[in-house]
């Protein structure tokens, strides 16, 4: 009994430096792992082709195109034997969902984008350039006049 009395006397004080090293490490993690630059993922089904880039991508309406759709900002548009196929040179649905993207501003990120006027085609090396030029002629009618190809950045070789 006497060594029970004894040990709840003596109470040892917490350590804080391990817990101190381990905040100190978490919080270099997230510094070093907080990135400034914005990648743009591409689904599995779509092959973009490669380049040597030299600049950052920016924060644009995206306009993905896959081997059976075209879809704007995540919302389908047209099908690509529709684009095909048809005679006109404008796709119509489309221009109207970048007219709908420049009027309906939320928040500063998308006030941004509507302002930037640019837009980013994330297109499959397999889709024929006839149409990448209706959806590029599209663009410039709905006022989109900076358009940019995404591509996979390879090594430089110098």
């Amino acid at each position: 009994m006497r060594r029970m009395g004894r040990a709840k006397k003596y109470k040892s004080p917490l350590n804080l430096t391990a817990l101190m090293d381990v905040f100190t490490i978490l919080v270099f993690f997230l510094l070093v792992n907080q990135s400034t630059t914005e990648i743009l993922e591409s689904p599995r089904e779509i092959v973009l082709p490669e380049s040597i880039v030299e600049t950052k991508p920016r924060q644009t309406v995206v306009i993905l195109v896959s081997g059976e759709e075209v879809m704007v900002q995540g919302e389908r548009v047209a099908s690509l034997a529709d684009i095909l196929e048809s005679p006109d040179s404008d796709i119509p649905y489309m221009q109207e969902r970048l007219q709908r993207l420049q009027e309906s501003v939320i928040g500063v990120n998308t006030q941004t984008v509507a302002e930037s006027k640019e837009v980013t085609i994330l297109a499959d090396r397999a889709i024929p350039f006839k149409v990448l030029r209706k959806l590029m002629e599209t663009c410039t009618n709905a006022g989109y006049t900076r358009i940019s190809l995404a591509v996979t950045q390879t090594a430089h070789q110098g």
